[in-house]
């Protein structure tokens, strides 16, 4: 395993940083237009869906603060880390309150966790980060997002994709997903997020030695979400928990599928590669 001092990386958790924003309208606007939703904008005072919270607390950094990914240098709560390349491993969200158009929020954010594990893929380093946002009405949201951090690929070689799993059959709820360079620059753009990987295709495949474009991680997400809310009969999406087990290109059109759980309070879904194996899985659960 590579030398890494992971108790010196350890020391900075429970590093917190508090920040404000407003629930501005634009933003889920473009969301239901970077996902073709067949759905109104909320207007002030209206609840946004699911998911469309990663549209607020913008990531900012300046241009001589980005690294050659594209991502900040600056790494907010988290230190900076031996293993260059980020991916987006997870995340598990309780939906307390609605956050409504026009509501001033304030989000707390905390480092709750490091580890240092060996992957089918090499050596990774797992981060726990917690996000509180909170609005007029108190807690509307708590998150916990998980991160991988890998080493990088060497000159001429190819990233190395987890081993695919087999999903279920005979899912009720089927979407086919078409993530073209249009969509990720817009989710890029919506999210603020400037990692190359999502539109730089010569970087994606040259350097990180990708197929092609990676779809983001909360991308693929969104579309369980959307999924879930569709099917959920009307009620509110109150939890929600998604691990990604593979990544996804935009080189062919991909799949999201899902059934009800048997008590009919939830569901499973799952984000399918083009091959038919898992790239992440998710439940939910409706109020």
């Amino acid at each position: 395993m590579t030398n890494i001092d992971i108790d010196a990386l350890r020391q900075h958790i429970g590093t917190m940083q508090v920040e404000e924003d407003v629930a501005t309208a634009a933003p889920p606007h473009g969301m239901i237009m970077t996902f073709d939703r067949d759905e109104e904008p909320p207007k002030e005072g209206e609840a946004i869906a699911p998911g469309w919270h990663r549209c607020y607390f913008l990531p900012m950094s300046r241009p001589s603060r980005l690294g050659a990914d594209g991502l900040p240098l600056d790494s907010g709560v988290m230190p900076a880390m031996p293993l260059p390349r980020r991916m987006f491993a997870g995340t598990k969200t309780t939906f307390h309150k609605p956050i409504r158009v026009g509501d001033k929020l304030t989000r707390e954010t905390e480092l709750a966790d490091i580890q240092l594990r060996e992957g089918s893929t090499g050596v990774l380093i797992f981060t726990n980060v917690v996000a509180r946002i909170i609005g007029p009405d108190g807690l509307a949201l708590e998150e916990e997002a998980r991160t991988a951090f890998r080493d990088e690929v060497k000159p001429g070689e190819k990233s190395g994709i987890p081993k695919r799993e087999t999903p279920p059959s005979g899912t009720p709820w089927e979407r086919t997903i078409t993530a073209d360079p249009v969509s990720l620059f817009r989710y890029s753009a919506l999210t603020f997020n400037p990692h190359r990987i999502h539109y730089d295709r010569p970087y994606a495949m040259e350097v990180e030695g990708y197929p092609g474009l990676v779809i983001h991680g909360p991308y693929s997400s969104q579309c369980l979400l959307d999924l879930a809310r569709d099917n959920s009969g009307g009620r509110a999406i109150k939890t929600y928990e998604m691990r990604a087990r593979a990544p996804l290109f935009d080189t062919a059109p991909f799949k999201v599928v899902g059934r009800p759980t048997a008590d009919g309070n939830g569901c499973e879904l799952w984000a399918l590669t083009p091959e038919g194996t898992t790239g992440m899985t998710a439940t939910a659960t409706f109020a």
